[in-house]
């Protein structure tokens, strides 16, 4: 696996392989990688001739900088996964290759409404830097396709609007969610967690999203109800919710009894953690 520190090197191999004619794939991560990372880059190599990763702790996308202090960086750890799912390149850019006139001087991209509700309400900011940081790499990588996680559904969505309003020339591809046995979703922030928030506590979420999908499928269109109830059985387990709600799974707007595509959100804080989850579904 090559690693590129600098844009001039990622760049020149990008056009060699633009000369041998192959497609190119792309993964944007912060590290700290797990299996869920591992299935898009395996998701990017059936797709693409090459898979470019990159590694870049975004500090645009962190509206509490504690939380970007302590972000866990593991890049010796994450070079061996990736050498061993045959990454072909690592892209492991600075902050001032990303944003060369400083935080303060950045020109930003964002999506509004998708961008400034949930997640977004929650954390101020942050898709805003999520955006304008994936808009970056877009233009260094300049790849076919690129492979984001089903877990961030919002996220998913809010790239899927940008790319689709500025004409960006990449193929976006959403990955299944990676769960670990008890159900939890995978995330770096998962390593925040106790062994037993982990095992014991943590999986609830996922089990309110599956309650409230059962009970739809069921013909249960109570959804203030039911968000209710599983917000009441997240916090009875000692998380404290952030937020659960039914949404049309297209738009992210409120679910109405005639939608078919739905997608459950929830948010949730436990310990240092602040857990998110999702389960998209027609019926």
């Amino acid at each position: 696996m090559q690693i590129a520190k600098t844009a001039s090197e990622l760049k020149a191999q990008i056009k060699q392989w633009r000369q041998q004619g192959l497609t190119i794939g792309f993964v944007p991560t912060m590290g700290n990688l797990h299996q869920g990372h591992a299935s898009l880059v395996e998701v990017a190599k059936q797709k693409a001739d090459k898979v470019v990763v990159s590694i870049f702790v975004n500090p645009m996308q962190f509206d509490n900088p504690d939380d970007l202090a302590i972000y866990p960086r593991t890049i010796d750890d994450d070079c061996e996964v990736l050498t061993a799912l045959g990454s072909d390149l690592l892209f492991l850019p600075t902050p001032e290759i990303v944003y060369p006139n400083g935080l303060e001087g950045r020109t930003f991209v964002e999506v509004p409404k998708l961008c400034d509700m949930f997640c977004g309400a929650s954390r101020p900011g942050h898709f805003r830097g999520v955006t304008t940081v994936v808009n970056k790499l877009f233009n260094l990588v300049e790849p076919d396709l690129a492979v984001f996680g089903e877990k961030d559904f919002q996220q998913l969505l809010i790239i899927r609007r940008m790319v689709e309003d500025l004409f960006i020339n990449v193929e976006i591809i959403g990955a299944p969610t990676k769960r670990e046995p008890s159900g939890l979703a995978m995330s770096s922030r998962n390593n925040y967690l106790t062994d037993e928030q982990r095992t014991g506590q943590a999986p609830i979420i996922y089990r309110a999203l599956k309650l409230i999908r059962d009970e739809i499928k069921g013909g249960n269109l109570q959804f203030n109800a039911l968000e209710q109830a599983a917000i009441d059985m997240i916090d009875q387990a000692g998380l404290k919710s952030d937020f659960i709600t039914v949404l049309n799974g297209q738009t992210l707007e409120p679910a109405k009894e005639q939608d078919r595509s739905i997608v459950i959100l929830a948010a949730a804080f436990l310990g240092k953690a602040r857990l998110i989850d999702n389960l998209y579904f027609e019926y």
